[in-house]
């Protein structure tokens, strides 16, 4: 039998593990090598790739830095998640505020020494990268348009850090970026559709509490025709090998994700459609593969230094 001391010791890990949304971080860490092996350094072997030291501490520091966001954004948001996410934010509320502030000065920290390992410059960028995280969720969160339009530039930031790291400008990237982009900002206004309420009693000036629902709905259609720019030159102008697939499936999927945004009015509803549009940015992580499939049939050939 575990002691009462060990069980509060184990409850409290867990709510921080729920705090940092744990279950994601290995997700990003994922993308960001599949980006490096089959988008940013094709010309590389994938062995080579992985055991890079500098990419490992790259990869790290974004996880991290992830992270220390997510505690950063649940300390200003912990008013608003007691009427948005009522079971999640009981789970949460088991550290107490001051813990997590020490914990995300403590990760940032440690980000800063990663980061100096590999170069100044890498330094710098993930110090200006924390600093736009606390100024999100301090100030900019609160906003309309610049507050979705900056939630859903820091989410891709980690994988600009790896474009940095190898300095390759690819047309194609930009459009799997700008894809991928506008995939993230539609959602960030699908989940101010779902946590309207819990907006309007903090004084959050989302586009939903502001302009109203039809807006923000309109405002969603609009971003999700435009998606289909990055998709036709993704299939039709750049070689992403057998990953078209999954392109013409996303036009597929978001289709009919418009249908049912027009149907929906109610918090499950919005839920179940935020559910979808991650289920298509997740899947699409595992299908950077499908740009070179034979890595992972003959791999044994291909990694050999």
């Amino acid at each position: 039998m575990l002691s009462r001391k060990t069980k509060h010791t184990i409850k409290k890990i867990l709510s921080m593990f729920s705090v940092v949304r744990g279950y994601n971080i290995p997700i990003i860490a994922l993308a960001q090598y599949l980006s490096a092996i089959f988008i940013l350094a094709p010309e590389k072997r994938a062995l080579s790739v992985l055991l890079d030291f500098n990419l490992f501490i790259i990869v790290l520091a974004s996880g991290l830095t992830i992270a220390s966001g997510y505690i950063i954004n649940n300390f200003y948001d912990s008013k608003k998640d007691l009427i948005n996410r009522p079971n999640k934010s009981k789970i949460d509320r088991l550290v107490s505020q001051r813990t997590k502030l020490q914990v995300y000065f403590t990760i940032n920290s440690v980000v800063a020494l990663l980061a100096y390992l590999v170069s100044f410059r890498a330094a710098v960028y993930f110090s200006v990268y924390i600093f736009l995280i606390w100024f999100y969720s301090h100030k900019l969160k609160k906003h309309p348009i610049i507050g979705n339009l900056t939630a859903a530039l820091l989410a891709i930031l980690p994988f600009f850090a790896i474009l940095l790291y190898y300095k390759n400008l690819y047309p194609q990237i930009f459009a799997h970026a700008t894809f991928l982009f506008l995939l993230i900002l539609i959602r960030e206004i699908i989940k101010d559709l779902e946590n309207i309420k819990g907006d309007i009693a903090n004084d959050y000036r989302t586009i939903p509490v502001l302009f109203g629902e039809i807006t923000a709905k309109k405002i969603i259609t609009t971003l999700t025709i435009i998606t289909i720019l990055p998709i036709y030159l993704l299939v039709d102008k750049y070689d992403v090998g057998y990953m078209d697939i999954y392109f013409y499936l996303s036009l597929m999927v978001l289709i009919f994700f418009l249908y049912f945004l027009w149907k929906s009015n109610s918090k499950i509803q919005y839920i179940q459609l935020h559910v979808i549009l991650k289920l298509l940015i997740v899947s699409g992580v595992f299908c950077i593969v499908l740009i070179d499939p034979d890595v992972l049939i003959h791999g044994r050939s291909l990694i050999k230094l």
